[in-house]
C-alpha cells in the first residue's frame, strides 16, 4: 500500500511569528545585519529626526540659545502582502522520503513534511523581500518602494553618476562613492558601501590582479588568481554585498539610517498549511501567508547613491 503523507497542523496568528520571521528576515541584507529592523509595527510608526546647526558658541554670563534645532519626521508604514500557494504532495514526496531515509546530504532540514513545504515557501518570500528592500516599486504587485527608488526621488541624497562596472574600473568607481561620503560619517563603525553582486565580483577580481591598474597582474599577496580574497573594506569603509541591488548600483550609508519595518507579532500575520485531501480528495496542499513589510531611511543627506548611466 502506498505511503500516505498527510498534514494536520494549521499555523495561524502569533504562532506564525517564527515562520514569518524566517521568511522576512532571512534575505541576504537582513540576515547579515546590513540594515536595522523595526519589528512589531502595528500600523505605522513616526520617527523623529533632530538636526542642529553650530551647537558650540562663545561663553557668556547669560543663557542664550547656542543652536537652532530642526525637528522633522519620517513615517514607516509596512504594506500588507499575502502568499497563496498550492503544491502537490507527490512532487515533493520523493525528496522528502530521501531526507527521512538519510539519503540527503543536508542534516538541518525540517523534521516534518509540513515544515519542509513551509521552508520552500519561506525561501521564495525571502528572495522577493531581498529584491524589494533595494529596488522594489510600490506600484508593482507584491512590492514596496525600496531604498534605491526612495533615494532617487529625494533631493537630499548625494547622487553619484556611474557607469557599467568591471574589474578594470571598479577601483575608480568605488573611489567616487567614498569621495562623496560626508566627512562626519567617514570612519563610522556603522558605515558600509552596499554593492551589487557584479560590483563585488569585479572588486574581488581586481584584487586578484585582473585589472589594468592598481594591484597589477600579481594581485594581493602576489598570488594572482590563485587565491580567495577576503573582501571586507575599501579605503577604510566596509563593503557589503547586497544581493537585492541591481547590477552596477551602490549605496553608502550607516546601518542605523536604513530601516526595515514589519509587524512580526501583529494580528495581520498568518501562516496556514491546509491539506486538501479531506476536502476535495486531491493531493494538493495550500500554503497561506499574510504579513507586512516595508523600508525607510532617516536622513537622505547621509546617503550616497551611485547610479549607472
Amino acid at each position: 500500500m502506498a505511503t500516505t503523507t498527510s498534514i494536520t497542523t494549521t499555523y495561524a496568528g502569533e504562532k506564525a511569528g517564527g515562520y514569518i520571521s524566517a521568511a522576512l528576515l532571512s534575505g541576504n541584507t537582513i540576515d547579515n545585519g546590513g540594515i536595522s529592523v523595526k519589528p512589531n509595527i502595528k500600523f505605522k510608526e513616526v520617527i523623529k529626526k533632530l538636526a542642529t546647526d553650530g551647537i558650540v558658541k562663545d561663553g557668556s554670563c547669560d543663557f542664550a540659545d547656542t543652536s537652532t534645532i530642526t525637528l522633522t519626521e519620517r513615517i514607516i508604514e509596512p504594506k500588507t502582502f499575502q502568499v497563496n500557494l498550492e503544491l502537490c504532495k507527490a512532487d515533493f514526496r520523493s525528496d522528502w522520503d530521501a531526507i527521512q531515509m538519510g539519503y540527503s546530504a543536508f542534516d538541518n532540514l525540517p523534521s516534518s513534511f509540513q515544515d519542509y513545504l513551509l521552508s520552500h515557501a519561506q525561501a521564495k518570500v525571502a528572495q522577493k523581500m531581498e529584491k524589494n528592500i533595494w529596488r522594489g516599486a510600490d506600484a508593482n504587485e507584491g512590492e514596496f518602494d525600496g531604498f534605491v527608488p526612495l533615494a532617487t526621488a529625494d533631493a537630499d541624497v548625494i547622487d553619484v553618476a556611474g557607469t557599467t562596472i568591471d574589474a578594470s574600473n571598479v577601483i575608480d568607481e568605488l573611489g567616487k562613492v567614498v569621495d562623496d561620503i560626508p566627512a562626519e560619517l567617514y570612519g563610522s563603525e556603522e558605515l558600509s558601501i552596499y554593492v551589487a553582486q557584479n560590483v563585488f565580483r569585479a572588486y574581488k577580481r581586481s584584487l586578484g590582479g585582473f585589472q589594468a591598474n592598481g594591484q597589477g597582474a600579481a594581485g594581493v599577496g602576489a598570488q594572482g588568481n590563485n587565491q580567495d580574497v577576503n573582501i571586507q573594506y575599501f579605503d577604510g569603509v566596509k563593503i557589503f554585498m547586497a544581493n537585492g541591488l541591481a547590477d552596477n548600483y551602490m549605496v553608502a550609508a550607516e546601518k542605523s539610517n536604513l530601516w526595515f519595518g514589519t509587524g512580526l507579532m501583529n494580528d495581520t500575520n498568518e501562516v496556514k498549511v491546509l491539506d486538501m485531501a479531506d476536502l476535495d480528495g486531491s493531493q494538493n496542499v495550500r500554503i497561506v501567508m499574510r504579513f507586512t513589510a516595508t523600508v525607510q531611511y532617516g536622513l537622505g543627506s547621509e546617503i550616497v547613491l551611485y547610479t549607472p548611466a
